[in-house]
């Protein structure tokens, strides 16, 4: 006999079935235990007599027959509630000790240094199994817009010969006889894709910072979404196709997961970072520099925008040339400023984007200019000797947006096991 799932007992009422999963709850009752049984799809209450001894979180296999409940017993709070089955085997498949944290260890009031710790018991709860699910229907919907639109799937290295931005903040590791360096970002790869003629690509991949920060919103390690498209006009160009991407996959998980995550309006609201500074002063937020925005102004932008504008995402343009890396296009009527965006949602950074400089000249100018080695970035210029198109695009952060989407106060919480400064286990 094949295995059932729970969800699918309310089909097979009078007939025999096999369950296996979780043991819920047991509550015995001398002569008659009633066990509730939970797999990935649902839980169901299972009724026996002259049961082995089983213990909450142990694995079991279950025979028995689909039976309606007495209408008086009938659980309306649960999609199998109005039946149970009659047990006539059960075999324990994996018999569990006490857990340490109870599997609602969130609901609990349970520290989250103490639920990541134990991490895989946490995760057993359906509340916690969903954040993945709308993970899962978020980058199913951002797939289907990328390939829909054309663009091919780049899978890039981890490892590099030289870091992608100042090197200040990159995890330098031993490589044989030489130094290499974890990945920032793949975007030198992503250029490697426009000189190579694919024109449109994106990637889903590891990114690393050796940031030491200890915020809600940072990681050493997380998973980044990438996209490069050549023969852009500008940084706008970049910024559209985010938009619809962003708004594709939003949809994807009301779609997927019958949500209802509120869809964003096109076009986001755009303002430069000038004109984000004026807004930030008036409403008597102070900047900690002229050419970034902190995290406060970042929410206080983002309530602004919301108030005036009705939307919670905005991208932030045209940022100095000191707060962006060389490799960043200019403009031709105010080089001090560059193609460049963030955008924020519900006051948290989630994206950084860019028109490129494609013309090796200038980008070998551009690198002198921030002190940076030539020698070093040879390779790299390497990639525009020989031809390249204009090109832009960004990096995501979809563990902040899912950590907004669903209103949880850490990205380390829609995080399958983080990495942070202090965490390498489990």
């Amino acid at each position: 006999m094949e295995r059932a799932l729970v969800e699918k007992t309310v089909e097979r009422v009078g007939k025999e079935v096999k369950l296996q999963g979780w043991v819920d709850t047991v509550r015995d009752h001398g002569k008659i235990t009633f066990l509730d049984l939970r797999d990935r799809s649902g839980i169901l209450q299972c009724v026996g007599s002259e049961l082995p001894k089983v213990t909450p979180e142990s694995i079991v296999e279950i025979r028995g027959k689909v039976v309606k409940r007495p209408e008086k017993l009938v659980n309306k709070d649960i999609l199998t509630g109005f039946v149970e089955v009659q047990i006539e085997e059960l075999e324990v498949l994996s018999r569990a000790e006490e857990p340490p944290i109870p599997i609602n260890a969130r609901d609990q009031g349970v520290s989250l240094t103490k639920r990541l710790n134990w991490r895989w018991i946490g995760l057993r709860d359906p509340k916690e199994r969903r954040i993945f699910e709308v993970w899962t229907a978020f980058e199913k919907g951002m797939r289907e817009y990328f390939l829909g639109e054309g663009y091919i799937q780049l899978y890039t290295p981890s490892f590099m010969s030289t870091p992608s931005e100042s090197g200040a903040e990159v995890f330098e590791v031993e490589y044989f006889d030489r130094k290499a360096y974890l990945a920032q970002s793949p975007q030198f790869y992503k250029q490697v894709g426009m000189a190579s003629g694919f024109e449109k690509v994106f990637m889903v991949g590891p990114v690393f910072r050796a940031e030491p920060s200890f915020t809600t919103r940072h990681m050493t390690e997380f998973t980044g979404w990438d996209f490069e498209l050549s023969y852009v006009n500008s940084h706008h160009d970049v910024m559209d196709v985010e938009e619809e991407m962003l708004v594709r996959a939003i949809e994807a998980v009301n779609q997927e997961l019958s949500m209802n995550i509120e869809v964003p309006g096109r076009p986001f609201p755009r303002v430069t970072l000038s004109e984000a500074k004026k807004m930030l002063k008036k409403a008597g937020v102070p900047g900690e520099k002229d050419d970034d925005i902190s995290p406060e102004e970042e929410r206080e932008l983002s309530r602004i925008i919301k108030k005036e504008k009705g939307h919670d995402f905005v991208f932030v343009i045209d940022w100095p040339v000191s707060a962006r890396p060389f490799y960043h296009m200019r403009h031709e009527d105010d080089p001090a400023l560059t193609k460049s965006f963030d955008m924020l949602y519900k006051g948290i950074e989630i994206t950084t984007g860019a028109q490129r400089e494609h013309r090796v000249a200038v980008l070998e100018k551009q690198a002198k200019q921030k002190d940076m080695p030539l020698e070093s970035l040879n390779d790299y210029f390497n990639f525009f000797r020989y031809g390249c198109p204009p090109h832009g695009g960004a990096g995501i952060g979809p563990g902040r947006i899912i950590m907004k989407l669903l209103g949880t106060r850490s990205v380390k919480e829609v995080t399958f096991l983080p990495r942070d400064v202090k965490r390498l286990t489990p």
